[in-house]
């Protein structure tokens, strides 16, 4: 069946439309992306403004046309940190649902942590023996550690590569001190967690998901998406320790020109890179492997375990 996943996260709202039954490998047929950056779309008290909700809704209806379009036969709509932690969350999703017929599911961070999880285990297999999961999103940081499928620890944070940069980095380039700012903040909170993880044991494979990371391992001299999703990309923390600074001094205009690295990201990467380099340094990871399914693959795959349960 054709099957379609609405994610409405804090930098787009993506619809990717996957041909998947149970039992078989999702395959990728279309993807229909739209800016929205919600996390910049904030008022002074973290509602989201009346322009950010139009645009919101727009753009779920513009997606709504395309799976039409294309054949969908089931769209699964969810949303992420942007609308869960937003201060009028529940009155955008009531006005998504009323002008589009569209009921977003709020995923928790822990759901989140919990699905990426899932289709980055998927995807390496059991071989990776225990696996530790890095996800940098635009408003949270995920975490997961575990030998199954379902992890044995699960964390999120608003670490987000977006939410950072529109708080912390109001310069272009930012000022030495703002970055210096942002990256005692970042590895404080990173470093509440550690505990939970350490205790689990060191990990096997340790593995990112993301753009962040993918636009991170490219700059580093990763393959180019187009050498296909089977070419081994991986990101050292010595080469990212490297780039931090550099990054910090660019302007955004000049990470643009980066390799790999789209337009609507370049103001976010150097918090994006702030983030994953506290994360790799506090976990102890010296190197991981860039992981081509995330959130949206593990949504799928987890809806079509639960046809396999229905059917059995």
């Amino acid at each position: 069946m054709r099957l379609g996943v609405l994610d409405v996260g804090s930098n787009t709202v993506h619809l990717l439309v996957m041909d998947a039954h149970p039992g078989a490998r999702p395959l990728p047929a279309y993807s229909h992306k739209a800016e929205l950056r919600l996390a910049e779309l904030l008022d002074e008290d973290g509602a989201i403004r009346e322009d950010g909700v139009r645009r919101l809704v727009a753009q779920v209806a513009e997606a709504l046309v395309v799976a039409e379009d294309k054949g969908v036969e089931d769209v699964l709509p969810f949303a992420t940190s942007a609308v869960r932690e937003a201060a009028n969350g529940e009155q955008v999703l009531a006005r998504v649902a009323a002008e589009t017929g569209v009921n977003l599911t709020v995923l928790s961070g822990e759901d989140e942590a919990r699905l990426t999880f899932l289709a980055a285990r998927r995807w390496f297999g059991w071989s990776s023996g225990r696996l530790l999961m890095l996800d940098i999103g635009g408003g949270s940081l995920e975490v997961a550690y575990g030998m199954d499928e379902d992890p044995d620890a699960a964390v999120s944070l608003p670490l987000g590569a977006g939410r950072l940069t529109s708080g912390w980095l109001p310069g272009d380039p930012p000022t030495a001190d703002d970055v210096r700012g942002l990256r005692k903040h970042v590895r404080a909170e990173i470093a509440r967690t550690v505990a939970e993880f350490s205790r689990l044991g060191a990990p096997d494979h340790v593995v990112g998901t993301s753009k962040t990371f993918k636009q991170l391992a490219r700059i580093a001299g990763a393959a180019r998406s187009a050498e296909g999703l089977y070419v081994q990309r991986t990101l050292t923390r010595r080469t990212l320790e490297e780039w931090v600074p550099r990054l910090a001094a660019m302007t955004e205009g000049a990470r643009r020109e980066l390799p790999g690295v789209s337009e609507g990201r370049a103001r976010q990467l150097l918090a994006g890179a702030l983030v994953a380099d506290a994360a790799m340094d506090l976990f102890g990871v010296t190197e991981l492997e860039v992981c081509p399914w995330a959130l949206r693959e593990g949504v799928i795959l987890r809806r079509l375990d639960l046809m396999t349960s229905d059917r059995g």
